[in-house]
């Protein structure tokens, strides 16, 4: 009888104990992907983009190039995009910015003369001295924390913009072994039909892309129109801007608005509150009639299902989130068609 209660008190403390390890575990496990969350977002945006290429890779490897000279084709092709927008914005924002610095000594005469605009405001609100006041004081430390928390959040941007850049490469290059390696952990038996599966899946992700990069160049081109009609400057430049920034789901079209808009005060007040406006409406028609039936057309998912699952992405992972929600709806919808309803319908 004492053996026997011994043995229960033994298996007890073995279950208490392994469930204390198995708890901290855990613990130690999920404070990891944590910590990782921001690298595992980057892998996931490379492995979209890389998808999303794909289609193209195709088609210079049809072109009866091999696949690491179509990867090296289609890596100079953006940098040469990126170059040319870089070309493109240079030399009207370097105008800007000396245009600045001349302005610059005639505001701070304006500044002493008691009949000009910023002098009158000088005399009524003491604008220099309540600004050597904040410097000063302790917000001079504040302004220098922010200065390099900006010149941080910068570099840090362009370090995961190298990063999603190599690693978009390297998925583009091994694409067919990473493949390849999955397919091997699906029984033979089921193997074709999950390759089957997949291909389909990555096809869409690509159609998605490329109807994504329609409606992108449709706001860009709006927008060029829009701007040279009203006389607003650089229409090209801020053209080339807003289809860039419409290529990020949910808040990209909102801010290309807001600093189209913010430009087009140069002009006058009017303009710029017309291109709100116009922007506004150029917003409601992409949100609901433009990107749905795109979206529609290039990976068969209804409209409400694609606003959904941008809204659904966009609040899980942000903006990665929701740049990958309808490839991700599209591969569930093609799952539950040809794996679960089919099973389902034979029960």
């Amino acid at each position: 009888m004492v053996e026997q209660s011994e043995r229960v008190r033994r298996s007890w403390f073995t279950i208490g104990f392994g469930l204390a390890v198995g708890a901290l575990v855990a613990y130690h496990l999920a404070q990891s992907v944590v910590r990782i969350t921001g690298i595992l977002t980057l892998v996931l945006l490379a492995l979209f983009i890389a998808i999303s290429l794909e289609p193209m890779v195709g088609w210079l490897l049809r072109g009866g190039l091999r696949r690491a000279w179509a990867v090296l084709v289609l890596a100079l092709a953006v940098l040469g995009l990126a170059g040319g927008f870089v070309a493109l914005v240079i030399p009207p924002l370097s105008g800007e910015i000396d245009a600045l610095a001349k302005a610059v000594p005639a505001w701070l005469q304006q500044l002493h003369d008691h009949q000009s605009v910023l002098g009158r405001l000088e005399d009524r609100y003491h604008l220099v001295d309540r600004a050597k006041q904040q410097l000063n004081g302790g917000n001079a430390t504040t302004l220098v924390n922010g200065v390099l928390g900006a010149g941080q959040l910068l570099l840090s941007t362009l370090t995961d913009l190298v990063i999603v850049c190599t690693l978009t490469l390297y998925f583009l290059a091994g694409l067919p072994t990473i493949k390849a390696f999955g397919y091997r952990f699906v029984p033979r038996t089921r193997r074709a039909r999950v390759e089957e599966l997949v291909e389909e899946i990555l096809i869409r992700t690509g159609r998605f892309m490329l109807a994504n990069i329609v409606t992108s160049a449709i706001a860009g081109l709006a927008t060029f129109l829009w701007l040279e009609a009203w006389g607003v400057p650089y229409p090209a430049v801020l053209g080339l801007f807003v289809a860039l920034m419409d290529l990020v789901p949910v808040v990209g079209s909102t801010i290309g608005g807001v600093v189209v808009s913010l430009v087009a005060l140069v002009v006058s007040f009017p303009v710029a509150l017309g291109t709100a406006a116009f922007y506004t409406v150029f917003r409601l028609a992409e949100d609901y009639l433009i990107m749905p039936r795109a979206m529609k057309y290039a990976v068969e998912v209804h409209p409400v299902v694609t606003v959904l699952a941008v809204l659904i992405g966009g609040a899980l992972l942000g903006i990665v989130g929701a740049l990958v929600a309808v490839p991700v709806a599209v591969a569930l919808g093609l799952v539950l068609d040809e794996v679960l309803f089919p099973q389902l319908e034979r029960v």
